[in-house]
């Protein structure tokens, strides 16, 4: 034990005093500063015997920094040395429909995600190569034969699979034995002991492991002859359904974590999932600004009175007033967006009865097509919905056409000004008479069979679907029968 003299309540510049005097003029004595009690920095003035005592004294000083700092990281790490651990050791992960749960483990403990699906599959396998999930599992066709094709969800499954310890009753399950979970709760946790907990973290890794334990009875996984537990992903009737992450349940699209690059496919499982439409940028037309009460299947059907039945294959909303609408047709984008600003500029009978006008009440509503959606979304600025984003990145437009489609229809347009003004005028008198209660089958006649016509066609802009005709005339019968 050194001799030490312990230095308290000196300002910062009275320490470096001390220490440059210390230096100069004290040999036998060293100015240091170590880890004392509660890991608080103590400045120490130590006596020395020797050049090798100094030596010896500042390479223990030096060593109880480096622990220190050591311990100290660790610290910070936290939960992070969980995830070394695990893949260090190779364990097998049990997962259940956890894409995303990796790519969540991968960007807050590892670092920043991969920019490419393949990047993502190597980094991911090398960092866990045993990962099997049990949403996969569940769609093996033995335990399709228990489950059924479409309970295949966390609770439902542990349900199904596990009743004596989901509602400690008694299984039904014929043929099989189930495997025995042993849990030991306290009072308070053993009056709800159920599914109903789901969704809690350790809940549901508590499900995940039942399922996964019962799933591999049922395929006739013996865990008594795999030691050490990583090799069980290395069974042969488990192999097909390991390290397999799903992009998407609904489509069926996969990553193969096991090859070199990533691919997309189906799995060759008992599944019968419903199978959605290719997503085509080209045949997608953004419209926000909408009114909030509007359903998707609302403004499909406004849209399917123009352009007919089927030409409208999905309708995706983004917020309460934004939707993508994805029509079957390429053109069928730009006729959208140039029949949207004629009627916008229009202020007469037609825009007031054309079916659009449920999607243009209110006068707030912008349609674009997929790439103004990219340019919005690129802004660094960022609103809950899209309405409130497009105009924080300065859209002042309620309609941008296509491109190449700007100039394809002005000369049809002066064509049918006129037309459209003289039919327009005609039917506010027929309104007018109508709101006057006198009748208006004489006005109608007026009309005679190829005004009416022209009045449809003129609504018909560039070829839009037949199916208009007949919903113009529903309407005139409506209005006027």
């Amino acid at each position: 034990m050194r001799p030490t003299l312990s230095l308290k309540e000196f300002t910062s510049h009275k320490l470096r005093l001390i220490q440059l005097v210390v230096k100069q003029h004290f040999k036998d004595l060293v100015f240091i500063r170590a880890y004392g009690e509660n890991s608080i920095i103590i400045k120490l003035i130590v006596y020395i015997e020797s050049d090798k005592d100094k030596k010896d004294l500042l390479r223990e000083v030096n060593d109880g920094l480096q622990a220190e700092a050591t311990r100290k990281i660790k610290e910070a790490v936290g939960f992070r040395q969980v995830i070394d651990i695990l893949s260090t050791e190779k364990k097998l992960l049990v997962e259940h429909n956890c894409f995303l749960d990796v790519a969540h483990i991968y960007s807050k403990f590892i670092g920043q995600l991969p920019s490419t699906l393949e990047e993502y599959v190597l980094e991911i396998h090398k960092l866990f190569p045993n990962i099997i999930d049990t949403k996969v599992l569940l769609n093996s066709n033995a335990i399709q034969k228990l489950v059924g094709k479409t309970r295949t969800s966390l609770s439902s499954a542990f349900s199904l699979l596990c009743p004596d310890v989901a509602t400690r009753g008694t299984s039904s399950l014929p043929g099989k034995t189930l495997v025995k979970v042993e849990v030991q709760v306290d009072d308070m946790r053993s009056s709800n002991w159920n599914s109903g907990d789901k969704h809690e973290a350790g809940y549901d890794a508590f499900m995940t492991g039942c399922v996964f334990a019962e799933a591999c009875s049922h395929l006739d996984v013996d865990f008594q002859t795999h030691s050490p537990p990583s090799e069980v992903a290395e069974n042969e009737k488990l192999r097909s359904y390991a390290n397999l992450l799903y992009l998407s349940w609904s489509s069926g699209d996969i990553i193969n974590l096991t090859t070199d690059a990533a691919h997309t496919g189906f799995l060759t499982l008992n599944t019968h999932k419903k199978q959605f439409f290719k997503i085509l940028h080209d045949n997608i037309v953004l419209i926000w600004g909408l009114p909030s009460n509007l359903k998707a299947n609302q403004i499909k059907e406004c849209i399917c009175k123009v352009f007919g039945f089927g030409s409208v294959t999905s309708v995706y909303h983004l917020d309460p007033s934004a939707v993508f609408v994805q029509f079957t047709k390429t053109e069928y984008v730009s006729n959208f967006l140039e029949l949207k600003e004629r009627l916008e500029t229009g202020d007469d009978a037609i825009s007031v009865l054309h079916p659009f006008s449920k999607l243009l009440e209110g006068g707030n509503t912008c349609a674009a097509g997929y790439e103004v959606y990219k340019e919005i979304c690129s802004s660094s600025i960022s609103k809950v919905l899209f309405a409130d984003q497009a105009e924080a990145v300065g859209i002042k437009w309620k309609t941008r056409l296509i491109e190449q489609k700007k100039q394809v229809e002005s000369k049809d347009a002066e064509q049918s000004g006129e037309k459209r003004a003289d039919i327009s005028s005609i039917l506010e008198g027929i309104i007018e008479s109508r709101k006057a209660g006198r009748s208006t089958r004489k006005q109608l006649l007026l009309l005679g069979t190829k005004p009416a016509l022209d009045w449809m066609n003129c609504c018909i802009v560039r070829k839009l679907s037949k199916n208009l005709e007949q919903v113009v005339s529903d309407m005139i019968v409506h209005l006027f029968g």
